[in-house]
């Protein structure tokens, strides 16, 4: 672990201190919403809406390559995609009834098999496993500068209609009587999990972001019952595994993602396994 601290203040090592940076500032945006998502029980689609980014993924390296949109960059064909889906998987899950399994399982699939079409029909050799597993050791300083963009646009909603978001995640025939547009806040709601989802796709990659989102709030929520506690926590668990899962990849030489997950899934498990011994919380 000293390595990695050393490598942090050598001036060749700049994409260390980028990747930490990146992982700082999303884990507001992870903390804040992974409590939605877990509060709602939505990590289903939130998981639907990850993979339907890799279709926006496929679509901008397309264009990009083959049509010459040299400005274009794959994290726009996610941001994209996943909005689109956001709002396609919120109208589906609201009015499909009975059938909203099926639809929504169609979708995460056909997002998933449009990005391997396009990638297929793009010129040239693309590594699939940064976009699938994600590669926080490649974020740019331009890529910082959007995440702390989509961080601000998370926390601002997240702080404007906090209250709301509560209502409406535990109690949406209550929030309806008392004139809340609760389809409109959770169609909001799920176009923020969406952003959201973006910003971890850089990190951990499309395969687990539903851990990452959800692992955080799950581990907070073992340790309090209140929402405004376990969405701090949950920030406080991100950060933490976000720090430990770059150091313990660059110790041990290995891929940054898959090491945030396992630091997370192995922290969560172990809470687990205490609050069953101490079961008393706040």
């Amino acid at each position: 672990m000293t390595d990695f601290f050393f490598a942090l203040l050598d001036p060749s090592s700049s994409f260390l201190r980028l990747a930490l940076m990146a992982g700082t500032l999303a884990s507001f945006s992870f903390g804040i919403m992974g409590t939605y998502v877990v509060t709602r029980r939505i990590g289903y689609l939130a998981g639907a809406i990850a993979h339907c980014v890799f279709g926006g993924i496929g679509a901008a390296l397309y264009l990009k390559h083959r049509w010459g949109l040299t400005w274009l960059d794959p994290i726009h064909g996610a941001l994209i995609s996943a909005i689109v889906a956001a709002v396609i998987i919120g109208l589906v899950s609201m009015k499909a009834g009975e059938r909203e399994d099926s639809i929504i399982g169609a979708l995460w699939a056909v997002g998933m098999a449009a990005g391997l079409i396009f990638i297929d029909l793009t010129p040239g050799y693309f590594e699939l496993s940064s976009y699938l597993f994600g590669d926080i050791l490649l974020i740019s300083r331009q890529d910082i500068l959007l995440v702390a963009g989509l961080d601000l646009v998370i926390i601002a909603l997240a702080v404007i209609y906090h209250h709301t978001f509560q209502a409406v995640c535990f109690d949406e025939e209550f929030a309806t009587l008392r004139g809340i547009n609760t389809s409109f806040f959770y169609i909001l709601l799920l176009v923020m999990t969406a952003v959201t989802v973006v910003l971890l796709v850089r990190l951990v990659g499309v395969i687990m972001v539903i851990a990452m989102l959800t692992l955080p709030a799950a581990a907070a929520s073992t340790l309090s019952r209140r929402l405004s506690t376990i969405m701090v926590l949950a920030i406080v668990f991100s950060l933490l595994f976000n720090w430990a899962g770059l150091a313990l990849s660059y110790t041990l030489d290995l891929s940054t993602g898959p090491v945030i997950i396992s630091v997370a899934g192995l922290v969560y498990l172990g809470l687990l396994a205490l609050n069953r011994l101490l079961p008393t919380r706040e």
